[in-house]
């Protein structure tokens, strides 16, 4: 292994790895003042994900590790494309796990996606609701004000956040451009209070995160202090303009065969599945001579129901894992 990897794709966690990411270049460096934030375990997504911690199953080739410790090294948004399946999101979990980071936040992009959606939202129907029935709380804005997952992993924090965009070519055509300022700046503001910054009490107000907890915005400006681990994902459905690849480490992320596919059967079954599931591991990757396409995830759903459905028929458990296998389309692309 590369002794400048910071991430290496097998064990963890271990929170002494981030610590040896030198400082960031000039022209990625952030000044925010610490903000003092506990920062939540990963949860149940990123078990999920990952299956067995034991079992290194985001085992990745040599060029790949590269390619996403440069983006770490630089402090730039890991751009991942590949084919449904192919464990792009699983790397942000990955990463998350493997470096210490907490809780991966996950924002899960739509055709209605804006800008606005990752940074924060404000509720002014409720606030209003509030002061029209005289509570008291109904002045303190900042119980009105939830950050979204891109605000959060700005707050000013020692340690960066691992931030999931996920499928960011489903978006509409703006997005892309009107994330630019945000990661290059690594700051942002939020107009409700910062209109409100020189009232008396109101220069520093506690807002909701995307964690659920609560952390303090000052003169209505959130900025960042290290740069968040960001992966954006893409299935190759569309283009993306210059300025935002310019701005991105590119990596295209090929669907896990060989060793990754083994690690990543040993993680979801345990000790000794790859070998005893060989046959419908063999019929899975057999059938890519088509060039139809089928998500790896296909494979692990047949292995789960070969083990249960077909105990009772063996002889026709690969038929029946082969029914779940078939290709998501219709014939070579």
């Amino acid at each position: 292994m590369s002794g400048w990897f910071i991430y290496e794709g097998v064990g963890g966690p271990d929170p002494d790895k981030i610590r040896r990411l030198p400082g960031p270049p000039p022209w990625r460096a952030f000044d925010a003042p610490p903000v003092p934030y506990d920062v939540p375990d990963v949860d149940s997504a990123t078990r999920r994900r990952l299956g067995d911690a034991d079992v290194p199953m985001s085992v990745q080739g040599a060029e790949t590790l590269e390619l996403i410790n440069a983006a770490l090294y630089l402090r730039r948004p890991l751009l991942v494309t590949g084919e449904p399946g192919s464990g792009k999101s699983t790397l942000a979990h990955s990463l998350a796990y493997e470096l210490d980071l907490g809780r991966v936040l996950q924002w899960a992009i739509v055709s209605r996606s804006e800008l606005k959606d990752g940074l924060y939202t404000y509720d002014a129907i409720g606030r209003l609701q509030d002061n029209q029935l005289g509570r008291d709380h109904s002045e303190d804005i900042g119980r009105y004000l939830r950050l979204g997952p891109l605000g959060t992993a700005l707050i000013a924090s020692d340690r960066p956040r691992v931030l999931l965009i996920d499928e960011l070519d489903k978006s509409d055509i703006d997005l892309p451009n009107d994330l630019l300022n945000v990661l290059e700046e690594g700051e942002f503001g939020i107009p409700e209070l910062e209109r409100i910054a020189d009232r008396p009490g109101q220069e520093t107000v506690q807002v909701l995160t995307d964690d659920g907890r609560r952390v303090p915005v000052t003169r209505g400006r959130v900025r960042c202090r290290a740069f968040p681990v960001v992966v954006l994902t893409s299935n190759r459905e569309r283009e993306f303009p210059g300025p935002l690849l310019r701005r991105c480490v590119p990596l295209d992320l090929e669907p896990p065969r060989d060793q990754r596919l083994a690690a990543m059967v040993l993680a979801h079954f345990g000790t000794g599945a790859y070998d005893t599931n060989i046959d419908l591991v063999d019929q899975f990757t057999d059938a890519e001579a088509d060039g139809a396409l089928r998500p790896t995830d296909q494979l692990l759903n047949a292995i789960f129901l070969a083990q249960h459905a077909a105990r009772q028929q063996p002889e026709r458990r690969e038929e029946i894992a082969g029914l779940l296998m078939r290709p998501l389309d219709r014939g070579p692309r």
